[in-house]
């Protein structure tokens, strides 16, 4: 069988799935030379993508597929192979520059297993040292504000508790869960209160605003949360659906009485369900 010469430059032909990046590598620079959708993908136009893979990331975590979860996180690394390409083609940087990055930070960040420092006991003590190392690397690059480094693209929600959490660092904090929950209620009430959609709308971001400084308070992860409030909707609502379907009802023709009573049921079955398991 012909073989390859050492060092001979690879064809698409030779290209095979395989566990080594420099193949990955190779495949996104096949890519971009020759697929007409991804030649023309700049850096903008890839980060929505970049962020979906992480959610996908995160729903097959959820949901505990861990068959799916080894392609999910391929999209991912591929998204960041994607990025490292255009940057190499733009003469900023490469996809060696991006592993140097995280495996120097994460080794700065570790004295206590890279270098000479003892470690602390505890995931807490480890998040404190975390965030005062980061603090003096906000300095370092010349932020002026303690909130400049919380990026603007994360999901509002996600963004809002990180906000606060800064805030709280430095003491801008209510140190009583109760009084956020009076705030939570006055934020309510000024919703109500509001006249016009501007308003409104200022209203609402005020009170979900509270709400994930309430979540912090209570050490429960505002974005995680509002997750499995979605998922129990849907849930739920299919229950209605199958239901209906089955008794010959169309939705757009069940009444609001109807739905409440088939919603309750699938919430009680899921009472019993969890009792069950417990």
């Amino acid at each position: 069988m012909a073989t390859r010469p050492p060092n001979a430059a690879m064809t698409n032909s030779d290209l095979k799935p395989s566990r080594d990046i420099a193949v990955l590598l190779e495949v996104m620079k096949c890519l971009r030379d020759g697929c007409p959708w991804d030649m023309v993908q700049t850096f903008e136009t890839i980060a929505p993508y970049t962020i979906e893979e992480a959610y996908e990331v995160a729903s097959a975590i959820a949901v505990k597929d861990m068959k799916a979860l080894p392609g999910e996180l391929g999209d991912l690394l591929f998204q960041v192979v994607f990025h490292a390409r255009m940057a190499e083609e733009a003469g900023l940087f490469d996809f060696g520059a991006v592993v140097e990055a995280v495996t120097s930070k994460m080794i700065r960040r570790h004295p206590h297993v890279f270098g000479d420092e003892k470690a602390k006991a505890g995931a807490a003590s480890q998040k404190d040292f975390w965030e005062k190392l980061k603090e003096s690397e906000r300095t370092a690059a010349g932020h002026t504000s303690l909130l400049d480094d919380v990026a603007g693209a994360l999901p509002a929600l996600m963004r809002a508790e990180k906000l606060q959490r800064r805030a709280s660092s430095v003491g801008f904090d209510w140190n009583d869960p109760q009084r956020v929950l009076g705030k939570i209620a006055e934020e309510a009430r000024e919703v109500l209160d509001a006249e016009t959609d501007d308003e409104r709308e200022d209203e609402i971001g005020d009170l979900l605003f509270v709400v994930a400084n309430m979540a912090r308070h209570l050490k429960v992860d505002p974005e995680v949360a509002l997750r499995r409030s979605n998922a129990k909707f849907t849930r739920r609502f299919r229950h209605i659906e199958t239901t209906l379907g089955a008794r010959g009802i169309k939705l757009c023709d069940a009444s609001l009485d109807e739905m409440e009573a088939l919603w309750q049921e699938a919430k009680r079955a899921e009472k019993s369900a969890k009792k069950a398991e417990d």
